[in-house]
């Protein structure tokens, strides 16, 4: 005889109590979360709306909801850090180490200490590759990671690759923080290969005889060497488009030069300024000069094609033409100006 229908029955002698299934204490999952979310809906506080209708207020957010876009951005880089999930080119450059760890302070300095003004920042290709030469200067060479800075904010997030001299990548830390941030040695077959890519690269061909030279002879060009960066423009066939900064001469006057100390430490040259090293480390602080970058005319050289760069005298030409382009530049603005530090 099937009893599991009846309710009750009898079991040696005694009354048996079917309990159901599924009663108190006993029910479903989805019945206890339903029963949970009616609860809470009708616990939440209720907001009047206009014409009377009434409506329970949203919940609050999850406390990931309600960070700020720079708290999600540093957790997830902070996330990609610790689990490799990043990108570096062949060069060793690092986009996203240096979009959220070396712009941001160097943006504060463009912005806040060097007050950089941009002028010809139409000039600045929105794609494609551009061979960008730089006046150099400032005892310390600022001035190519202010121009990095510029280039970035203006073109809405491309990157300068600069060519660096070998000691940039022999010193510890600085040469690995150059190759994180993208800059590469000073080769041609480096510039030859970004500028094939669609880089912007930047090159500063006075070298340390721009950056080193005295106060005296500020924003008087050095020699620009054989025109090896006017080689890589013409093999590439894209443009060159002079930059003259104005402002880095002054923020370290360099008014002699220990040679001693300069070969002892390998360096070019050892700075005496009005505060370094008498003053120690704080000599070391820039001046807060005003500054400007003008981007330039670009100046073509794709309708030459890449076997002009076998004539030395167009090479030497088009040398003479940035130069002097950029020279003129920095005489104009410099009559512009009515003080070092305000502009």
């Amino acid at each position: 005889m099937d009893d599991f229908g009846s309710e009750a029955g009898t079991v040696g002698g005694a009354e048996a109590q079917v309990i159901p299934l599924h009663g108190p204490g006993r029910e479903k999952p989805e019945a206890v979360e339903a029963e949970r979310d009616l609860r809470e809906q009708e616990q939440a506080p209720v907001v009047a709306f206009p014409g009377g209708v009434e409506r329970p207020s949203p919940a609050a957010p999850r406390p990931e909801e309600s960070l700020s876009d720079a708290a999600r951005s540093a957790l997830g880089f902070l996330r990609d850090r610790l689990t490799g999930d990043y990108t570096v080119d062949e060069f060793g450059f690092d986009a996203e180490l240096t979009e959220a760890v070396f712009l941001p302070p160097l943006r504060a300095l463009y912005k806040k200490w060097f007050r950089v003004d941009t002028y010809g920042v139409e000039n600045l290709p929105e794609t494609g590759g551009a061979l960008l030469v730089s006046n150099h200067s400032g005892t310390i060479p600022l001035d190519s990671l202010m121009t990095a800075v510029a280039v970035h904010d203006e073109t809405g997030g491309r990157h300068l690759r600069g060519l660096g001299a070998d000691l940039v990548f022999q010193v510890p830390l600085v040469g690995s923080f150059a190759r994180k941030s993208g800059q590469t040695l000073a080769c041609h077959a480096d510039a030859e290969r970004l500028l094939r890519k669609g880089e912007l690269v930047g090159v500063w061909p006075e070298g340390f005889k721009g950056v080193g030279k005295p106060f005296a002879s500020r924003y008087k060009l050095q020699r620009f060497g054989r025109g090896g960066f006017v080689s890589a423009a013409l093999k590439a066939g894209v443009p060159i488009i002079p930059v003259s900064v104005i402002g880095a001469e002054e923020i370290y006057p360099k008014l002699g030069d220990i040679k001693v100390l300069a070969r002892m430490l390998g360096l070019p040259y050892f700075p005496v300024t009005p505060f370094f090293p008498m003053f120690g480390l704080l000599g070391a602080v820039p001046l807060p000069t005003k500054w400007s970058i003008e981007f330039g005319a670009p100046i073509a050289t794709d309708a030459y094609g890449p076997d002009a760069v076998d004539d030395p005298m167009l090479v030497f030409q088009l040398t003479d033409q940035v130069r002097e382009s950029i020279q003129q530049t920095l005489y104009q603005r410099l009559s512009q100006r009515k003080s070092v530090f305000r502009g």
